[in-house]
């Protein structure tokens, strides 16, 4: 699963110190070696278990995470305060119990990839709003496809290539070599390919250039040197300007990618929706322009389906010069 950290990106002709073929280079330690065989355990185990069953389990073991980390039930709660002010206290809880429990969710459906394929993935997943993906990648140019760590984040990309549209995805290399493998093995197994955060500019461009679709997670902090300062529920957030500068650079045209759990048909919808281009004189102005409404597009869908997003992330830990930090 995606890291909650971001990389500094390329866009601004940055240089990375690790070069690119750092990671097969690493050996992996002995630590590496133990959580690499305990995840490939536990994603072993819930593969065989009915997935309903999976689920079962996955929900216990999110309720009990959401008692045994204090420090990510505040970072939570303080995050909630932020966005929905008028809610009681025992709403926050509910909602913030109901994010650990789609984690869960996320997690059993994660393991049973493998067994995912054209005549079964109806059952865990349906499209919704495909005409817009459609309109746009007629179009020639690749699709930027816009989504966040909201309801099975994971599953999204994944989904598409099993109905038959393989999608590309940017993710940071994990510290663990071989977990890293692991992960993108389960991500790629549907015919997705992983583009590193590190080489985001060249990766993405090249792939928009070949008419391909890439989905990128822009709804994490970023450092001063790394973001710029949008809205996200009316307070300042540092957020990444890539997506929207890439766009730009290329002239693809962006579509919202989110996976929302729905509980009355109890399945996944791949909701797509066009997102509107933003037209300014200036070139940085026009970045800032968008970058601003992907954010606000984002928050839109979190304000309705506020259990679906991952309130567990520092959004705001990097704040504006002068402005007292918001978390402890």
């Amino acid at each position: 699963m995606q890291s909650l950290k971001d990389a500094r990106p390329a866009l601004r002709g940055e240089k990375t110190t690790r070069p690119p073929n750092a990671q097969h280079a690493r050996q992996p330690s002995f630590g590496h070696r133990v959580e690499y065989a305990l995840a490939w355990l536990v994603l072993k185990t819930l593969e065989i278990m009915p997935l309903s069953l999976a689920r079962l389990a996955c929900a216990g073991l999110a309720s009990l995470s959401y008692w045994l980390w204090p420090r990510l039930r505040k970072t939570g709660t303080i995050n909630l305060r932020i966005a929905f002010p008028e809610w009681s206290e025992a709403h926050r809880r509910r909602i913030l119990r109901g994010e650990f429990l789609t984690l869960g969710r996320m997690l059993a459906d994660f393991a049973h990839f493998p067994h995912l394929n054209r005549e079964n993935i109806e059952r865990l997943i349906i499209y919704d709003g495909f005409e817009n993906f459609a309109r746009a990648q007629r179009q020639g140019r690749g699709v930027l496809l816009l989504t966040a760590h909201f309801g099975n984040w994971e599953l999204g990309s994944f989904a598409h290539g099993v109905y038959g549209h393989p999608c590309n995805f940017v993710v940071r290399e994990m510290d663990n070599p071989l977990l890293d493998r692991l992960i993108n093995r389960y991500r790629s197994a549907s015919g997705g390919r992983p583009i590193e955060k590190k080489d985001f500019a060249r990766g993405v461009l090249r792939a928009l250039r070949r008419g391909e679709s890439v989905g990128v997670l822009m709804d994490q902090n970023m450092l001063p040197d790394e973001g710029i300062f949008v809205n996200f529920f009316g307070l300042p957030a540092c957020t990444t300007a890539g997506p929207a500068r890439i766009a730009r650079k290329a002239g693809a045209p962006v579509v919202l990618g989110l996976v929302i759990w729905d509980r009355q048909l109890r399945k996944y919808r791949l909701h797509f929706d066009a997102v509107e281009w933003i037209r300014r004189p200036n070139p940085e102005e026009e970045i800032a322009a968008n970058t601003a409404n992907f954010t606000l597009v984002i928050e839109q869908y979190v304000r309705r389906y506020a259990d679906q997003w991952l309130w567990v992330h520092r959004r705001w830990k990097t704040r504006p010069v002068g402005d007292p930090p918001l978390y402890p």
